[in-house]
């Protein structure tokens, strides 16, 4: 194994979903990650609209699963500009599959490659643009981004680790991705020096980075003078990145498939988490509209209906019906019956809140049967209100109640409601409430 970091994958592991397929045999982990990625791509509860919102997400799930079933590991390439991360990918291909050039920044996308040497292996190398550029922040926060879903980082340094560099090491290592420390241009270093350089190394990185995993390596070494018969001239010397390939390869070999799907699962498993809450950003959304729609129509039924006293009882009917359309949006259909009751409760722990609220509303329910001109917009208008705020009131109880699966909570529906009560502003939406049926109000009498 490789140090702490291998165990802290496995600890934290968990399977993507809960009603995911018991294993089918027992250390047969990447299976089981597999059929998590296939049921959260085909599940059919997520709303279209989600799906749509999050397609790159969904895409990006797609692509690990893809890696999963072929047995891809893919590896970045990351660190400070200039420290030879896309020549180090080039050595390790063993031809020229990244952009190299003299100019910070050569790097401004994300690439990647099979690594040749190893395709049996499955290896992909993933060059990222160099951190630390001074007009460069889109580019690093790309280059996380990649190490962030990437299933191992190799991170290049050409000397001594600066803060930033350690800083960067540090947030990777949170990404819970096993690093590597590779130490480039260690051919301008004699041995002494090379060996006292891993050495600090080493000690520096000590918890983010197992000793076996910082290594030396010369990825473009400096051309050889040469004095013969012929002349003085530079001999090109080959890469010296024998040691960091044979480290990636058994990785590959013994743990690549595993790896990966730790990785995804891990993705997959904050991906989850996104489409819960978008799913309920959604339905907040739709409730919060459905609530307001029949709040105006129970304030308009309230303020046009000439009987007195009596019409709030008729307007009853549509809390009820709200509530049953209220839990569909939650996927907890209810019975007109259970939607009754449920509403009756709300509306014995409002009544008990607010009494002398409720006795205003009797109060303009009579006078609006007895006044005449003007006066009787408006009267209807504020009687319109104290029903298109019982509604809300009503609505936003039911759709806690319903968030929490059909649950008052420990503390009972009493508490519930009144929780509701002090988290809504009563002026403002009694306020929004007149101007809004007074205004219809006015275009009928037109």
């Amino acid at each position: 194994m490789h140090g702490g970091w291998w165990q802290r994958l496995r600890d934290r592991f968990t399977p993507v979903r809960a009603d995911a397929p018991a294993p089918r045999a027992s250390g047969d982990a990447p299976d089981r990650v597999a059929d998590s990625l296939r049921h959260l791509l085909d599940d059919p509860q997520i709303p279209p609209s989600v799906r749509e919102a999050m397609a790159a997400d969904f895409a990006r799930v797609e692509a690990m699963l893809k890696r999963l079933e072929h047995g891809e590991l893919h590896v970045a390439v990351f660190g400070r500009v200039s420290a030879g991360k896309s020549a180090l990918g080039n050595a390790l291909l063993g031809r020229e599959a990244f952009a190299v050039g003299v100019l910070h920044g050569t790097t401004t996308e994300a690439a990647q490659a099979p690594l040749d040497e190893a395709a049996a292996d499955g290896l992909v190398l993933v060059d990222t643009p160099g951190i630390n550029e001074l007009d460069g922040e889109a580019r690093e926060r790309l280059a996380f981004e990649v190490a962030e879903i990437s299933d191992l980082v190799v991170f290049v340094c050409d000397g001594d680790l600066t803060r930033d560099e350690l800083d960067a090491l540090r947030t990777l290592a949170a990404t819970q991705r096993p690093l590597l420390l590779a130490l480039n241009k260690a051919d301008r270093y004699g041995e002494g020096e090379r060996t006292d350089l891993l050495e600090h190394l080493r000690g520096k990185v000590a918890g983010l980075v197992a000793p076996d995993d910082v290594l030396a390596v010369a990825a473009r070494p400096a051309p050889r003078r040469v004095v013969d018969t012929q002349g003085e001239r530079l001999e090109p010397i080959p890469p010296q990145v024998a040691a960091l390939r044979e480290r990636l390869r058994a990785i590959a070999e013994r743990e690549g498939r595993t790896l990966t799907a730790l990785n995804a699962g891990l993705h997959a498993s904050r991906l989850t988490d996104q489409v819960s809450a978008r799913i309920a950003e959604t339905r907040r959304s739709v409730a919060a509209q459905l609530i307001r729609n029949y709040a105006l129509a129970k304030g308009l039924a309230v303020a046009l209906n000439p009987v007195p006293v009596a019409d709030l009882l008729a307007a009853a009917g549509l809390d009820a019906a709200m509530v049953v359309q209220l839990s569909r949006v939650y996927g907890l259909p209810l019975t007109r019956a259970e939607s009754g009751r449920l509403v009756a409760t709300i509306s014995a722990q409002l009544i008990a809140l607010m009494g002398a609220i409720w006795g205003m509303q009797l109060v303009a329910s009579a006078l609006k049967g007895v006044s005449a001109g003007l006066s009787v917009l408006v009267t209807a208008a504020a009687q319109g209100a104290m029903g298109y705020y019982a509604t809300v009131l009503i609505g936003r109880a039911a759709e806690r109640y319903l968030v929490a699966g059909k649950s008052w909570g420990a503390l009972g529906a009493k508490r519930a409601v009144a929780d509701v009560v002090e988290s809504l502003d009563r002026d403002s939406i009694l306020r929004e409430a007149r101007e809004e049926i007074f205004k219809r109000l006015k275009a009928r009498s037109a």
